[in-house]
């Protein structure tokens, strides 16, 4: 996989950061724990010094989607959801605290990351610790048959190379959706829904350029699912609808 490097201040929320300026470096610069504001409360995180894949450090994405989700908590509420790269788990973990929602993490295939999250969890008083799924962009997705009606994900258009790989993940995310049997009655009783379900829904506040970013979007375009620009760089992408035609 084609690795992105970045300068470390760089991916910090900030400039004006609101993490802790006292740092607890563990196992010989191993880890380092941050405490992060996140609306309502404050979580410590423990983040890799280092990781090769940039599952490290909590990006601006992040805060800017806790934020947003917390304006419009009817997007995620009765959802049954998955974090596309969590990294540190903390998106997952605020999300848990704050609603109590049925959400399950997952990123690339690296037991340190899996390890770090229920790490994460426990410290933040997430027990039972959040189910984790390892799974790298393009592979046979563990679970073939997915139940979850939210995908939501921040700051993960990195690698342009691995957009093809990333869409056919999300591709089989949302087309082979099927909801339990058991919520199925419920969903067709819904008279008004704020997403569709399913849903990827996710922010994006890293800066590359533009026509790389685009690249992105219109893979999704191409490969039949529809992108929907919400507002605050947050973008919403489902299956598209069959077109209307008149008989």
């Amino acid at each position: 996989m084609d690795i992105a490097l970045f300068s470390p201040s760089s991916l910090f929320h900030d400039s004006d950061d609101t993490s802790s300026d006292e740092e607890r470096v563990e196992n010989s610069q191993t880890y380092v724990e941050r405490n992060h504001q996140f609306p309502g409360m404050e979580l410590l995180i423990r983040e890799f010094s280092f990781h090769q894949m940039n599952a490290n450090l909590l990006w601006p994405g992040t805060f800017a989607f806790a934020e947003w989700l917390v304006q419009d908590k009817s997007k995620i509420e009765g959802r049954r959801i998955i974090e596309l790269g969590s990294g540190t788990g903390a998106l997952a973990i605020f999300l848990k605290k704050l609603y109590q929602v049925d959400i399950t993490t997952s990123d690339y295939d690296d037991q340190e990351i899996e390890d770090n999250i229920a790490h994460n969890c426990k410290v933040n008083g997430v027990t039972p610790v959040l189910p984790h799924i390892k799974h790298s962009w393009g592979d046979p997705f563990p679970n073939s048959c997915p139940d979850w009606d939210l995908i939501i994900a921040s700051d993960i258009l990195l690698y342009v190379k691995q957009y093809p790989n990333l869409i056919k993940t999300l591709y089989f995310l949302l087309k082979s959706y099927k909801p339990r049997e058991i919520e199925a009655t419920s969903y067709a009783q819904e008279t008004q829904s704020e997403l569709p379900r399913p849903t990827f829904l996710m922010s994006w506040r890293r800066r590359i350029g533009k026509e790389e970013e685009s690249l992105f979007f219109t893979g999704c375009k191409t490969a039949g699912l529809q992108v929907q620009h919400l507002g605050s760089r947050i973008y919403s992408i489902t299956p598209a609808r069959p077109a209307i035609t008149d008989n």
